[in-house]
């Protein structure tokens, strides 16, 4: 059956969730509540020439340590372009930049809300069915779009299977209680393929389940965060290469990393902040495996920027390739960019001012 790639959605209103003081999970996450507006984006059409005003100024949301800030920023202007090393790392370096939402296809998505619900504690902050294009969108999370990194779940009318492929490896979410999560999990009918122990090569306590579609989730033992949904996990052939790629075109730092020699495998967590407060990309590379097979469920990561253009520029300077120049989408002059990392991984660039006054 030929799939029908569609990567988010059009406006919505975020629908009422009930507060999760009576759920087991309200000791492990943090309850928040969002009546804002949002629309999303359909990164596969093509883009308009409506004008924007480039000298307006916004809000943008950050975390450092304990404190959630904002920093106010202004639209750039179109077409910025970078020609040289030097001025890409001086933008990437000062540009406002954090990771917004992944995306992924799932065969059933009702059964895959519940899931994630029940047995992961995650709130369902929208949902949309665009019966006109054939698919629907969901957002699921542990807080507002605004302040936290959250799942974009995609499903396509009539596809009800996907291939996940190997390169794909899993999402992490933090716990404070990791044997009555796993309990709690089991009761519900969930799938856990590791039971709780510590991690390979580690001390962390770690257990491993399934959602309904195959998609892998790690639960983490750890104290209290403003951040649960905390690591996505990708494989990649040549780490050195995909952390330089990663500090210079996307502005990310090296969190950490640590090589397993008696596991044959080392990985690598970058990200825009610590890890005990902030969502983290974990690049996983396996002793001799060049390339992995990327199947067609996974989609993408979207990180916000100030100017998609310059962001374009650096990408394209430091070896990226762009799968769609920057520019506005239709209708809601959203400017996004889009573009793969030197193994393939898609990666979408968005703009602060434009995703935050789609939030209002």
């Amino acid at each position: 059956m030929k799939m029908v790639r569609v990567l988010a959605m059009a406006s919505s209103t975020i629908r009422p969730f009930s507060s999760m003081a009576s759920s087991p999970f309200a000791a492990t996450f943090s309850a928040f509540n969002s009546s804002r507006r949002f629309n999303s984006f359909d990164f596969t059409r093509g883009m308009n020439s409506k004008t924007f005003d480039y000298n307006k100024s916004c809000k943008l949301i950050r975390r450092e340590g304990n404190v959630i800030s904002t920093i106010t920023v202004s639209n750039m202007s179109q077409g910025s372009t970078i020609s040289s090393k030097e001025s890409a790392l001086e933008w990437v370096k000062r540009d406002n930049r954090r990771m917004l939402h992944v995306v992924y296809h799932v065969g059933d998505i009702d059964r895959t809300i519940k899931f994630y619900r029940e047995c992961l504690g995650m709130k369902l902050l929208r949902k949309r069915d665009n019966t006109e294009e054939r698919y629907t969108n969901a957002f699921l999370g542990y807080g507002p779009e605004d302040s936290h990194f959250v799942i974009e779940l995609t499903y396509n009318y009539g596809v009800d299977k996907y291939d996940i492929g190997s390169g794909f490896g899993h999402f992490g979410i933090a716990v404070d209680d990791l044997g009555r999560i796993v309990d709690l999990i089991k009761a519900r009918g969930g799938t856990v393929t590791r039971e709780p122990g510590p991690v390979k090569g580690g001390k962390t306590n770690i257990a491993f389940i399934d959602d309904p579609d195959g998609y892998k989730f790690e639960l983490i033992e750890r104290g209290p965060t403003p951040e649960p949904l905390c690591r996505v996990m990708l494989r990649v052939g040549d780490l050195g290469r995909s952390i330089a790629f990663y500090e210079k075109a996307f502005g990310m730092e090296l969190v950490r990393k640590r090589d397993s020699p008696e596991y044959k495998y080392t990985i690598a967590m970058m990200g825009y902040g610590p890890e005990s407060k902030n969502c983290l990309l974990e690049l996983t590379y396996n002793y001799g495996v060049l390339e992995y097979d990327k199947g067609n469920a996974y989609a993408q990561i979207a990180i916000g920027t100030d100017d998609v253009y310059k962001s374009a520029d650096a990408v394209k300077v430091f070896g990226g390739k762009i799968t769609r120049e920057p520019g506005p989408l239709p209708d809601i002059d959203t400017k996004i960019t889009a573009c793969l990392d030197p193994d393939g991984w898609k990666t979408v660039l968005v703009d602060n001012i434009d995703f935050l006054k789609e939030l209002q």
